[in-house]
């Protein structure tokens, strides 16, 4: 499976167990989402593994339905595993080894298995997703005239859906349709939509990604820059 070197995975009679090692986790976002996030840094004290991981690895493993969206409760942090059910059941839950609910996926429509369709969405959307910073947040903050705290940034993963037309799909790709930012208090919620389209032009289907910002203060450009090429410093240095 293309997700192999991003996790190990042990079989029981009804569930799977899921291990993501900080490495394996900070290389998928870094080169497979091409997202810089600190917190996905395999020194981090506050290390979590990609959101987009998991809900790859859910695709992979549950299938891929037509209508389905995923609600982030918890963060996944260092050496922590998670339980993955085998269902077919319309709702189900990722739980990590303290029993704790990480995810909630719920699925209508048709269901397909074939990984060339699941690892082309997946990819991307994870591309597309971990592209938010800087180039979707920045202007949406400065919008707002708020931001992040430039020594403590804290952009967490809420939840993800989206809806096909149908599933006879080859080469899907992704674009922005809208985005936008609700501010209240020191805390944001971003809503990002995107369609997804069809290598011919094909609008096949739409989703949506939200995401909470903590800790916002007053926009300030010159800390932003700041954040913003330390950033790409992380993303020239890592390739390089």
């Amino acid at each position: 499976m293309y997700l192999d070197s991003f996790h190990t995975c042990t079989q029981t009679n009804n569930s799977k167990t899921i291990h993501i090692t900080p490495e394996q986790g900070s290389a998928f976002a870094k080169e497979v989402s091409d997202d810089f996030n600190p917190l996905h840094n395999p020194d981090s004290k506050r290390f979590c593994v990609p959101g987009d991981l998991i809900f790859a690895l859910t695709l992979a493993y549950q299938g891929l339905s037509q209508k389905m969206s995923f609600h982030y409760t918890s963060m996944i942090g260092k050496n922590m595993a998670v339980t993955l059910p085998d269902t077919d059941e319309s709702q189900f839950t990722i739980v990590d080894e303290n029993d704790k609910a990480c995810l909630t996926a719920e699925r209508q429509g048709d269901n397909t298995k074939d990984l060339t369709f699941i690892k082309a969405f997946s990819t991307a959307y994870v591309a597309f997703s971990g592209h938010c910073f800087p180039h979707i947040l920045v202007p949406l903050m400065k919008q707002h005239n708020v931001m992040i705290n430039p020594d403590r940034p804290m952009v967490i993963y809420e939840s993800m859906a989206f809806e096909f037309k149908h599933l006879n799909i080859k080469q899907p790709t992704l674009e922005l349709s809208n985005s936008q930012l609700d501010v209240k208090g020191k805390r944001g919620l971003v809503r990002i939509e995107f369609n997804v389209l069809e290598n011919n032009g094909e609008h096949v289907g739409s989703g949506y990604k939200t995401m909470v910002l903590s800790g916002l203060r007053e926009y300030d450009q010159t800390c932003i820059d700041d954040i913003v090429q330390r950033y790409e410093t992380s993303k020239e240095l890592y390739k390089s």
